[in-house]
């Protein structure tokens, strides 16, 4: 049931109407953004709401249960703020959500309808369509720890302990090639083995990209020159001449972090846990060689 104050009842109630919507968006970085899809800039709490952003959604509707209410924001890019770059980089991934039902006549008549995160974005060559999940997605999300074989720590943070500020984890290099804008032969990474940064992350340290993180699909050497493939391309097309950095790849297993990073100790796995085998086994008969039988 939503609380609305006596005007706004009184407006809702008298059969002519001036509302819109408003869209409050949080991203990770902190970056507070508003939207209208009134014909002028509004404001309240502290926030812009800008006008004419090529922002609609669809319908609103909520259900009692904990199933979770999603509905789609599709947005044209018209915004000055919205940058197709920082959909790409995953900025928006996440982000905090507020719609609000607004008298644009009267800002403080209005009504938070909807809040959440952002969940899939596609993209398109002239918008996106962004979902909207209410807050009772969290609850479909698994927390706490698993008992699995594999490491459930990322590289180089505080549980797993490995520095990836040592060179021989993480490496810099400049780029003198690009290939489909996902394969970047580098100079200055000969040291390292090959596979060595396969699953590792990218940072781009300078051009259009800078700060824009990559995972690694593939290191390899080939001709002699290394060949470092992401799996998907960067926001912008990289430059040539322009450099990053690599961190080393990890596979979670037991056997990588003993031998490659010295670091079994803080393994934040479970190894040597019965697996599937074991469960499903049972006692065989067999012959001793006293020609008893044995279980």
């Amino acid at each position: 049931m939503k609380s609305l104050s006596p005007d706004f009842q009184a407006h809702l109630e008298s059969g002519t109407t001036t509302l819109c919507q408003c869209w409050k968006l949080k991203r990770r970085d902190g970056t507070t953004m508003g939207f209208t899809d009134h014909d002028r800039t509004l404001s309240f709490d502290g926030t812009l709401f800008e006008a004419a952003a090529g922002f609609t959604a669809s319908a609103i509707s909520s259900s009692s249960g904990l199933a979770v209410d999603n509905l789609d924001v599709l947005g044209a890019l018209s915004s000055d703020h919205l940058e197709d770059g920082d959909l790409a980089a995953g900025l928006y991934d996440d982000a905090e959500i507020e719609i609000w039902r607004v008298n644009w006549q009267a800002i403080d008549q209005r009504v938070l309808m909807r809040k959440g995160n952002l969940g899939e974005i596609s993209r398109g060559p002239a918008g996106f369509t962004a979902e909207v999940r209410g807050l009772s997605h969290r609850l479909n999300q698994p927390t706490g720890r698993l008992y699995q074989y594999a490491c459930d720590a990322d590289l180089g943070d505080a549980r797993c302990g490995v520095s990836l500020s040592d060179s021989m984890f993480t490496g810099s290099g400049s780029i003198i090639g690009v290939s489909d804008n996902r394969e970047i032969t580098v100079a200055g990474l000969d040291a390292y083995a090959d596979a060595w940064f396969t699953r590792g992350l990218l940072t781009f340290t300078s051009g259009v990209n800078q700060d824009e993180v990559l995972e690694v699909k593939r290191h390899a050497k080939r001709a002699g020159a290394v060949v470092l493939e992401v799996w998907h391309p960067p926001a912008q097309a990289i430059e040539e001449g322009g450099t990053l950095s690599v961190a080393a790849g990890c596979d979670k297993q037991f056997e990588t972090c003993r031998v490659k990073f010295a670091n079994a100790a803080r393994f934040r796995g479970f190894p040597h846990i019965p697996g599937n085998d074991f469960a499903l086994s049972y006692p065989l008969r067999g012959s001793s060689n006293d020609g008893g039988s044995q279980v």
